[in-house]
């Protein structure tokens, strides 16, 4: 499986670095489970659909984190990634917290993949 990265998410990832230092590592986890599942895994990942995309967006809502210690899965972070089946390719599109931010940012995913 190749992974890239958006230019916004490595943004996201660099302003989220300075708060929570672990995310590379608590990243390299999530990557071992989509190279093995990487269609999505309800309920902690669900395809995002009404896009009018025919790229496979996937919304990871459960990502244990490290640095929020004890906190579990639910209070943390949410990735937004595409799926390119026959490329075997990922593409991770949006990170942020659940405190910052209540949804995915519909039109980065429209304006990177449209």
């Amino acid at each position: 499986m190749n992974f890239n990265e958006l230019d916004d998410f490595k943004r996201d990832l660099k302003y989220l670095l300075k708060k929570y230092r672990s995310l590379i590592e608590d990243l390299t986890v999530v990557k071992q489970v989509l190279e093995v599942n990487p269609e999505g895994n309800p309920p902690f990942s669900f395809q995002i659909d009404n896009l009018g995309l025919t790229t496979c967006i996937i919304k990871v809502k459960k990502i244990a984190c490290k640095s929020l210690k004890g906190r579990g899965v639910n209070s943390g972070f949410r990735l937004v990634y595409a799926y390119f089946k026959e490329e075997e390719k990922i593409i991770f599109i949006e990170l942020y917290h659940k405190s910052e931010k209540e949804n995915e940012d519909r039109n980065r995913i429209i304006k990177n993949f449209n």
